[in-house]
């Protein structure tokens, strides 16, 4: 059996092994691969395993051997799964590989906003090598015993709206609750099925309402780029806004507009539309963003749970009973 992972790099940048889908087959493991490259690498595959390469009708009308993809993440909008379903190909996706991690990585970035702990180290640090008299530090010419040039913020009574209400976002929202922040939730699933004290909302209401909102949901063409001018234009000056889900979510415009304005008070990602962003993407050039490169969901822990989950994903398949199917 031929298996091809075509842009493997992310997951396993060498400190991991491939061992365990060695069993399987014959693997040939590619860094990255541009859309030009799938066919001439993929044509003799029988399994192929991606994480962010497109995968749609033309590939999968070329690769007639192809029949089984293994997503190495949870999100597969990569992966056009009814083409996919056309031409018999299964394709198994990794949930819930990165829940804890995901959670803490949207805390750490809303606490950031919050209590500034990067502003103050920069301010206070001298980089190594210089002379503290020819570059003092913030703290050591103040006067006092403290000093601050931006606002500390708690989370205690502040609204927290968390747009997603899976694995991730409840898991953010459990985290909130002991800082005893006011935790609402914009989901389609029904009020008695949230935890005590969260209460279901609309999507307008959390942003005209909420100290912040966290998005959590998954991309699809029915919410790509919903948070627009007129979601923006209606919510709670000085939002905080917080994205560990998708970068196609926002209008990217639109949110860098926002807070140019004044209207969105912070905006922090570890996601963009475009990834690697272009050098002049209007979120890199927006003031009050935090912005992380895509690493919420890559440490070493969550990346081998990735590689444990796939594993039994390609067991599950060759028994005859796939498992974490999407197509």
């Amino acid at each position: 059996m031929n298996i091809v992972f075509l842009d493997s790099h992310a997951l396993n940048p060498g400190d991991l092994s491939w061992q365990p889908f060695e069993k399987f087959g014959v693997l040939t493991t590619y860094s990255r691969t541009s859309p030009s490259e799938v066919i001439e690498r993929a044509q003799d595959a029988d399994v192929i395993l991606t994480n962010k390469v497109h995968l749609g009708d033309e590939e999968f009308s070329r690769l007639p051997r192809l029949r089984l993809i293994l997503e190495a993440a949870t999100g597969y909008d990569n992966i056009d799964v009814l083409a996919a379903r056309r031409h018999g190909v299964t394709v198994c996706n990794v949930p819930a590989y990165s829940t804890l991690a995901v959670a803490q990585h949207a805390m750490a970035l809303l606490l950031e906003v919050c209590n500034q702990v990067g502003h103050y180290s920069r301010k206070i640090s001298v980089p190594a090598g210089d002379a503290p008299e020819a570059h003092p530090s913030y703290w050591a010419v103040s006067p006092d015993f403290c000093c601050w040039d931006r606002p500390v913020v708690e989370l205690t009574g502040k609204r927290i709206a968390i747009v997603g209400w899976g694995n991730i976002g409840s898991k953010v929202a459990q985290l909130l609750l002991p800082l005893e922040a006011e935790v609402v939730a914009v989901t389609s699933k029904p009020q008695e099925s949230l935890p005590e004290g969260v209460k279901k909302v609309s999507l307008q209401e959390a942003f005209a309402t909420s100290f912040a909102v966290s998005l959590h949901c998954p991309l699809s063409p029915s919410n790509r780029a919903f948070v627009n001018r007129d979601l923006l234009s209606a919510s709670r000056r000085g939002l905080i806004l917080v994205n560990t889900a998708r970068g196609g979510l926002i209008n990217d415009a639109d949110v860098a507009q926002s807070l140019a304005e004044g209207q969105l008070g912070a905006y922090c990602t570890d996601v963009l539309s475009q990834e690697p962003p272009r050098v002049d993407h209007p979120i890199l050039h927006a003031p009050n963003v935090f912005i992380t490169p895509h690493i919420a969901w890559a440490s070493a822990d969550a990346r081998q749970r990735i590689i444990n989950i796939m594993t039994k994903n390609f067991e599950a398949f060759l028994a005859g009973n796939p498992i974490n199917v999407v197509s």
